[in-house]
């Protein structure tokens, strides 16, 4: 009698329930098959580790996408993105070798391991103030208002070098452009808000540079001023415009990896007693939130000429979904993918990305990430979550962040 295997059935993967576990399904699509094109989403979704990370390696497969993000754009809308696209075009993440590597080198130095240890001391300071104010024992609250969205604001508000007066603008609009580059703006009156918030803040973070040219501070800015890189290797124009990338990517990425973390280790309650009584742990924990239920789910390439793939033709202009949130889960790569190993080693997650595009604040958001979610473990022992059956997940294809994480300190 001959057995045929189930059929794969496709689903959207801005669903309700996609949104709140897309990994069973993701799982079934990496198995049927790695490569797959999808009517669905009008693109190749590659989901096993190898054939991400060739897609990752593949000069063929561009990071260029600021061309979908204007399409997606509302018609109404489309008076007010000039401005704001032009600024995105000059983000590394949205660039190819070699004006990749061109602007990236001008920040090399300053995200360096070695220059990021230097906020280790601040770091700590910070979560104990921001702990001191909002995790008070026995009181309820949103773990992620209280404490994963703010301290990385401070952190990397000093790191920048942003007044303290100048914070609730400066990370308004960076919730603004959260929206417009993650997707999650939907209404026109959403994008204009967002596209407006972007060109605000290239315009406020021009005046800062021009500040810090005369008068240098203990910040990013002035460093990398400083280096003479700025007017010479790329433009003062370029270097603001990599600048609002730094300013959105940092914040949001941390604040989804602190809460994504507790989530994960008050789920596993073995794990969290471990880390407890080993804190050095909490550095693994981060790694395997990163790869297990990290901040980025998937990024969009494109195809910049025809490519094979795995027997498949991938022709030029081809959208590419590279999921990481599949590729981090690929049993050939991971035993037991599917757990929660806060003792795992050995394995290369692709959580920050790889290569050329592999983030290049690693550093700075596992530095405060590790540290928050040590202090969390191990000097609020009572900290437990309220509702722990029952995750809100921003709605965003590429996202995988909390809308809420309840809790009582």
């Amino acid at each position: 009698m001959t057995t045929h295997a189930p059929r794969f059935t496709e689903r959207y993967l801005l669903s309700p329930g996609m949104i709140a576990d897309p990994y069973g399904h993701l799982d079934a699509l990496r198995e049927h098959a790695p490569v797959h094109w999808s009517p669905l989403h009008h693109a190749w979704l590659v989901t096993g580790y190898d054939q991400v990370m060739r897609c990752l390696r593949d000069p063929a497969v561009s990071a260029d996408r600021v061309r979908p993000l204007m399409d997606a754009v509302p018609q109404g809308a489309r008076d007010d993105a000039e401005r704001a696209f032009t600024i995105l075009s000059r983000w590394m993440v949205f660039n190819d070798p070699p004006q990749h590597r061109r602007l990236r080198q001008v920040f090399q130095e300053a995200f360096a391991a070695r220059a990021v240890a230097r906020y280790r001391a601040f770091t700590e300071k910070a979560t104990r103030a921001v702990l001191a104010r909002k995790a008070v024992p026995g009181r309820t609250g949103d773990l992620l208002a209280d404490v994963a969205k703010p301290l990385p604001a401070l952190v990397f508000a000093r790191w920048l070098g942003i007044p303290p007066t100048d914070g609730p603008s400066f990370w308004y609009w960076n919730t603004r452009v959260a929206d417009l580059v993650l997707g999650t703006a939907q209404e026109e009156s959403e994008y204009r808000a967002s596209l407006q918030a972007l060109v605000s803040l290239e315009d406020y973070l021009g005046a800062l540079v021009a500040r810090r040219r005369a008068e240098p501070g203990d910040d990013l800015i002035s460093q990398v001023l400083q280096e003479g890189r700025v007017g010479d290797s790329v433009s003062v124009e370029e270097f603001t415009g990599m600048l609002t990338q730094m300013a959105f990517a940092g914040g949001e990425t941390t604040s989804n990896l602190i809460a994504n973390t507790v989530l994960a280790l008050h789920t596993h309650p073995g794990r969290l007693a471990a880390v407890r009584a080993e804190p050095e742990l909490a550095q693994t924990a981060v790694e395997e939130t990163l790869r297990l239920d990290g901040p980025s789910k998937m990024s969009i390439r494109t195809a910049a000429r025809d490519l094979d793939l795995d027997g498949h033709t991938l022709r030029a202009g081809d959208r590419i979904f590279l999921v990481t949130a599949a590729a981090n889960r690929d049993p050939a790569r991971f035993p037991d993918p599917g757990r929660f190993d806060v003792r795992r080693s050995g394995a290369t997650h692709l959580g920050f990305g790889f290569g050329a595009h592999f983030c290049i604040g690693a550093a700075l958001a596992r530095l405060v990430a590790v540290t928050a979610v040590r202090t969390l473990v191990c000097d609020h022992p009572g900290l437990t979550l309220t509702d722990p059956g029952r995750p809100a997940w921003q709605p965003s294809l590429l996202n995988r962040g909390l809308t809420a994480l309840p809790v009582r300190y």
